[in-house]
């Protein structure tokens, strides 16, 4: 069953946030992983919206996403992330 990873980012320190981006695509392609939206200007339908991306990744399974987000190469450049931003995910099952 596929699942999907909603997350959302305030961006804080963008030369952190860019180094991140610049190592994702050689990691994420190392998994099946297909990357649904990325967007810095969504349209907000409804209640608040103050991050800055916003990002839908599918992945085949549960066990693929979680095998890439806790893999050694994803963990080397989510530091970066985690320095140059604040996130918030969630991981839901399809229909």
């Amino acid at each position: 069953m596929s699942v999907y990873i909603i997350a959302r980012f305030k961006i804080h320190n963008r030369s952190e946030y860019d180094t991140y981006s610049a190592g994702f695509s050689e990691v994420f392609k190392k998994f099946d992983g297909k990357m649904l939206s990325v967007d810095e200007d969504p349209m907000v339908l409804a209640g608040e919206w103050d991050d800055t991306r916003s990002v839908i990744i599918e992945f085949p399974s549960k066990e693929s996403a979680l095998a890439w987000m806790t893999s050694d190469e994803y963990q080397a450049i989510a530091k970066h992330r985690d320095a140059g931003s604040t996130a918030n995910s969630i991981l839901v099952k399809s229909l």
